[in-house]
């Protein structure tokens, strides 16, 4: 079967294409064309066929939400509860990142409980499993890993994000700089150096490439060029070794495109501010325009319980400057396992940023609905404010937990609303009475 980019090279027009058209109000020509050139991506697989979700060029800024086990906790019902309160949070994608526990189970379930593009990490499953065999992780059979791969392609992934872009020429400029403040991150990234490391082997997933990318191609898996030497720290942003990987995976994902398989290219995590749009320019030019996912970014390092917060600022910054997905973070993040409401909280400050980012990446057709709110907040229109809010509910919860004695105004203002009072004030001045 034929992939999206190549059935969109070949003047096809998918239900795919046609459905995301649609979603963005965009033509679906605009969707094939930007599909075939590799700038939008639709995430997939053949075997199970998620919600059509365009990520790219032209389309409103993405939103993913990360869920998983970890070592310390395993507990397979509340992780489908918790993919579920993503989606219903409004997550456009969602990974599966489990570390412990039977990772098989985790996966299945979890894909079966949404209906969104589902991606993961296969270097977890795969650490994770030959540490259980051998006893040591570093004894990880290249085989073993590619065929993990397409065994949780055939389980259907819509995307992967794949280490394909540490190798020794990253890891030496990483040695040369003097390491980091804040040490690596990620944990497939440090996973794949400890193994060169102590193999003394190059990164077969940068090695076998084109083995990669067939694998993926086969079922029509986006393949996401994993950041693993992301920065954790600001002060690590932009050092050699994580814009090596950068240029590494924009080579890489021109490479994928001509082979026929869907490319995203994966961003750093911790980036101040000024670094944002710079590092943005960076990828679209040196990847050929390929979408690009953020993960975050974290704006500060020094609000743990709040960086949701200071994600959802370099969210905003990112949207605006041009970048197509965002990984959400939660309040948890840094601290402990998120939970079900850390995911709702993380997801829903993540779309409020994307929106924010959309507004001024798109301005002719991203402040429509701020101006109605505005009139609705003028006009004292209760209902139409909450029709036209990005989460209603939360609104309505807020006004009815603090009921006014007049239900036009609310308890901020009370009698001295000034909504209220201006409309009086202007409603007179056309009579022409007297103020």
């Amino acid at each position: 079967m034929k992939t999206q980019i190549e059935q969109a090279r070949q003047g096809i027009l998918t239900p795919q294409m046609t459905a995301v058209a649609a979603d963005e109000q965009v033509s679906p020509e605009y969707v094939r064309q930007m599909v075939a050139e590799g700038k939008i991506v639709i995430p997939g697989n053949h075997s199970r066929k998620p919600r059509a979700v365009g990520i790219g060029k032209g389309l409103r800024t993405k939103v993913n939400a990360s869920i998983g086990t970890s070592s310390d906790i395993v507990d397979y019902e509340a992780e489908v509860r918790k993919a579920r309160a993503a989606q219903e949070a409004g997550a456009d994608t969602l990974m599966e990142l489990s570390v412990g526990g039977d990772l098989d189970r985790v996966r299945r379930e979890v894909i079966a409980a949404v209906d969104l593009p589902v991606g993961n990490v296969p270097l977890y499953q795969a650490f994770c499993e030959a540490a259980r065999r051998y006893g040591d992780p570093n004894k990880l059979d290249p085989e073993m890993l590619f065929d993990l791969i397409e065994k949780q392609c055939e389980d259907g992934m819509a995307f992967m994000a794949v280490h394909c872009g540490i190798n020794l020429y990253t890891i030496e400029r990483l040695r040369k700089q003097g390491y980091r403040y804040g040490g690596l991150v990620s944990k497939g990234g440090v996973s794949m150096v400890a193994w060169m490391m102590a193999n003394g082997r190059e990164n077969p997933l940068y090695e076998q490439f084109d083995r990669v990318t067939s694998i993926l191609k086969k079922y029509d898996t986006v393949l996401s060029l994993g950041n693993g030497l992301r920065a954790g720290a600001i002060h690590d942003s932009s050092d050699r070794a994580q814009i090596q990987e950068l240029l590494i995976n924009c080579e890489l994902a021109e490479l994928g495109r001509d082979m026929g398989c869907q490319m995203l290219v994966e961003g750093p995590g911790h980036v101040p501010l000024d670094e944002v749009e710079g590092n943005i320019q960076l990828q679209k030019r040196m990847s050929g325009g390929a979408p690009y996912y953020m993960l975050g970014p974290i704006s500060t390092d020094v609000a743990p319980g709040f960086d949701h917060i200071t994600a959802a600022i370099g969210a905003a910054q990112s949207s605006r400057f041009g970048a197509d997905l965002i990984c959400y973070i939660t309040p948890a993040e840094h601290l402990a396992l998120p939970n079900e409401e850390d995911v709702r909280q993380g997801v829903k400050a993540a779309k409020i940023a994307a929106y924010i980012g959309d507004m001024n990446k798109y301005p002719e057709r991203g402040r429509e609905r701020d101006r109605e709110m505005s009139k609705a907040r003028r006009d004292l229109d209760w209902q139409k404010q909450f029709d036209l809010a990005l989460y209603p509910e939360d609104a309505r919860a807020i006004r009815a937990s603090r009921t006014p004695e007049d239900e036009a105004t609310c308890t901020m203002c009370g009698d001295f609303c000034a909504s209220r009072g201006a409309g009086k004030l202007f409603a007179a001045d056309l009579r022409g009475d007297k103020v």
